[in-house]
């Protein structure tokens, strides 16, 4: 008896990742990854285009009887009647939308006049509202506020606007073989999404499981644009286009509802109740898997909710891993040879402090911000140092996602270190330390396509439970605490 296949499709934002996998033991059959383009303003077309030749080097997806799709949150696809792409999808890294953001937070605060126990302050009672109605505050990454910019600054586009999905739903859609017409209506009643990504864009309510049109219109300034349906947990989206997937399938090969890339790594890494993922790649994760929805009313953490029903209360960065990146440029080393600069320098660099915030920053909510070092002196400014203080800012920046899930009420019983970044010898050789915390480190794998292949397995199933993978860990770091290095990034951090 020939073995079932699923597949697992990870649309980040550096590229398209396929992953074939046996639906029994989730074991990897076939692999394929081909790079998106940079930038913070992408043509879904290169996505598109990504999926494709992923496939083809993962061997093609004839024989696969299932798949889903995991993509990076937030980003804004907008449709015309058509199917076309009206214009380039702005991704939750675009923080071109920061003014439309506050705007909104004042507009709803004023909105109606002070209730129960609401703040006298327009902003904070407009923070706390948008957190009671849709989990999360507003900052320049969420769906809603690029909405708003382009309903102020390009009001042609706007009227264009027939549909508005996610990175992952278009790609979903697209695979189920429909796009763009040349005559008539596209259609786009058929695309579907599922509540961890719908969370992420702050029209969307996860415990009613509703869209909120009357938000959606404060930025738009109209409703009548198609939404995508909210699929089930483990339900079926479509029918793959068989030229896609499928073809040699009896009934052909389902899509599954799919999901947000953060949603989709806590699939894949099995999550329950008291674990926290810290995932390192272009921006930096925090999330913890909660059996209630989290309401932050400082709005410091976004209330967004998992693959499973339950929700997936999150503090993200938008600089990760590249803040690494960024030291190996201006040290002019590789990743080992940076890891050993900073072992030659001391918790706490000799008093140097790195906030990293190179393209603004998310958490906190600065998103006009620039990287800066502090506490420099003639005697301090070494090469040492500085590649000290590049570790340990990716760490410390961090160390504030985790503190912000903590003061929510969040267990943390385990945590659990995943993504590119995971991989630097130098970030193993501290995180214990300074987020004064055992780690543990998973298998390097690609968890967002694990948890799309986890999630298409479950779906064809038709099971209560999704399929238990086995979960392998390497090893777990350990360290004594250096609160002094924390302390010191936060007094400067302010």
């Amino acid at each position: 008896m020939s073995r079932v296949l699923v597949a697992g499709v990870d649309t980040s934002t550096q590229s398209c990742k396929v992953r074939v996998t046996d639906a029994l033991t989730g074991e990897v059959v076939r692999f394929g990854q081909a790079k998106h383009p940079d930038g913070t303003s992408i043509n879904p077309q290169y996505w598109w285009e990504a999926f494709l030749e992923a496939k083809e080097q993962a061997g093609g997806l004839d024989d696969v009887s299932a798949l889903a799709v995991g993509g990076q949150q937030h980003g804004m696809v907008l449709l015309d009647k058509q199917g076309n792409v009206v214009r380039d999808a702005l991704l939750w890294n675009d923080t071109r939308s920061a003014v439309q953001a506050e705007s909104l937070i004042n507009e709803l605060g004023a909105a109606t006049p002070t209730e129960n126990d609401e703040p006298e302050d327009v902003h904070a009672r407009g923070v706390q509202r948008w957190v009671k109605a849709v989990g999360s505050s507003l900052v320049a990454s969420l769906t809603i506020t690029k909405v708003a910019w382009v309903a102020q600054n390009e009001p042609e586009n706007a009227s264009r606007i027939a549909a508005i999905c996610l990175p992952h739903d278009w790609l979903s859609w697209r695979i189920a073989g429909n796009g763009p017409v040349s005559h008539g209506r596209a259609n786009l009643d058929a695309l579907f999404t599922d509540r961890s990504d719908a969370s992420g864009t702050a029209y969307f309510d996860s415990v009613s499981n509703e869209y909120c049109y009357d938000l959606l219109e404060r930025a738009l300034g109209r409703t009548d644009v198609i939404l995508p349906r909210i699929i089930n947990t483990n339900g079926t989206g479509a029918i793959a286009d068989p030229e896609i997937a499928g073809k040699n399938v009896e009934g052909g090969c389902i899509i599954a509802a799919g999901g947000g890339d953060n949603a989709m790594a806590a699939l894949g890494l099995g999550m329950t109740s008291g674990d926290v993922s810290v995932s390192l790649g272009t921006s930096g994760v925090a999330a913890a898997v909660s059996d209630s929805p989290a309401y932050d009313l400082s709005g410091a953490i976004a209330g967004f909710a998992d693959c499973t029903g339950r929700w997936l209360p999150l503090a993200c960065t938008i600089n990760g891993s590249r803040i690494l990146d960024a030291g190996r440029r201006a040290l002019g080393v590789d990743y080992d040879e940076l890891a050993y600069l900073a072992e030659t320098s001391v918790p706490g660099a000799h008093g140097i402090t790195l906030i990293p915030y190179f393209d603004g920053e998310r958490t906190p909510n600065r998103p006009n911000a620039k990287a800066q070092f502090l506490g420099l002196t003639l005697e301090n400014t070494t090469r040492e140092n500085m590649a000290r203080a590049f570790v340990e800012a990716v760490l410390c920046s961090q160390r504030d996602c985790l503190e912000f899930v903590k003061n929510l009420g969040a267990k943390v019983n385990r945590i659990l270190l995943i993504g590119g970044g995971a991989k630097s010898p130098a970030i193993r050789a501290y995180a214990p330390s300074i987020w004064e915390h055992d780690v543990e480190l998973p298998e390097t794998d690609e968890y967002v396509a694990i948890g799309a292949a986890r999630q298409a397995a479950w779906a064809l199933s038709k099971a209560q439970q999704a399929p238990q993978w086995q979960l392998t860990i390497e090893g777990t770091l350990t360290g004594a605490a250096t609160p002094e290095v924390y302390k010191q990034y936060a007094q400067y951090r302010g």
